[in-house]
């Protein structure tokens, strides 16, 4: 069985604390981490069946309306986007470079799901919140086709849900480029 993740960031870390603590009661969900994230915000995400996610999700929306940044679920999210997510990702350094940057952890995320599901493209590196201001980037690699349609799908995404800070898409990044990346 897949399961689903939910991500959620507020703006207090207090609230934050008792957001986790009632999305852990509210339905039958994992904790996959849950953490202050610069600045100030405090980051949620959860795991179980997408029905127990999506009710955990909801309930902190609902409850926590004035501190929630952004939420999102995913059902079947990419294993790319899970190894990245835990830093066991190891993205080529060649080909064609795309990068999204997004406002929130749980939108770039999002952005990394549905842009490995659209092209041919690997997932170089994802961050999220820590040491970024709270922000997230996903970087893509391969064919330079594949990583536009991807970055564009990503960046659509971001985009659509007020969440999209930059992208950028390098055809050939210089070698030097890569070795301080």
């Amino acid at each position: 069985m897949y399961k689903a993740i939910g991500v959620i960031e507020l703006k207090s870390i207090p609230k934050g604390v008792e957001a986790a603590d009632a999305a852990l009661k509210s339905a039958g969900v994992e904790m996959v981490s849950s953490h202050p994230s610069c600045p100030g915000k405090y980051e949620i995400v959860l795991t179980g069946s997408i029905s127990n996610v999506t009710v955990a999700v909801e309930h902190i929306e609902n409850k926590f309306d004035g501190y929630v940044i952004d939420a999102s679920v995913m059902g079947r999210i990419d294993e790319q986007v899970i190894k990245a997510l835990f830093g066991t990702q190891t993205g080529e350094q060649s080909g064609s470079l795309g990068i999204v940057e997004t406002f929130s952890a749980a939108s770039a995320i999002k952005a990394a799901d549905i842009a490995v599901k659209t092209a041919k493209v690997e997932i170089y590196d994802l961050r999220v919140s820590r040491g970024m201001g709270g922000k997230g980037v996903v970087m893509l690699t391969g064919e330079i086709g594949d990583v536009t349609a991807a970055i564009e799908a990503g960046a659509n995404y971001a985009k659509s849900v007020s969440m999209l800070s930059s992208y950028t898409v390098i055809a050939a990044p210089h070698k030097d480029l890569w070795k301080q990346m």
